[in-house]
């Protein structure tokens, strides 16, 4: 099994920037990429952005293209999800989701393992 724990929530002003961490630990070696989702109230949950854990190669919900970075730190078995510029619009749960294909998953779908997820609210 997979544990996949998220940190890094929590209430923050617009404009101001916020880093989530997922630590992966148990079976991790067929956990190929890592990505990030989150749900807003009464929305559905939407893809962020995701990455291979060797950090070769990112994916991005094209909304959040220059504002959000996704890293890997396999030594640590960590990815971050560093968020600038936040707006109130950003106020979700984000979930942390790890995948076994071949290629980064858009798609809830495409995830097998799932965090129970870090509250971030931005206020105006």
């Amino acid at each position: 099994q997979v544990q996949l724990v998220e940190s890094g929530g929590g209430l923050v002003q617009a404009g101001d920037s916020l880093r989530l961490s997922c630590a992966a630990s148990g079976r991790t070696f067929n956990m190929y990429f890592v990505g990030w989702f989150r749900q807003a109230p009464g929305k559905e949950r939407e893809f962020v952005a995701g990455v291979r854990r060797s950090g070769s190669s990112t994916e991005y919900a094209d909304s959040l293209k220059g504002r959000f970075t996704i890293s890997s730190d396999n030594t640590k078995n960590t990815v971050y999800l560093q968020m600038n510029s936040l707006k109130p619009e950003d106020t979700a749960v984000y979930y942390c989701a790890g995948g076994s294909s071949g290629y980064i998953g858009t798609r809830q779908s495409e995830y097998a393992y799932w965090g129970q997820g870090t509250q971030v609210t931005v206020s105006s």
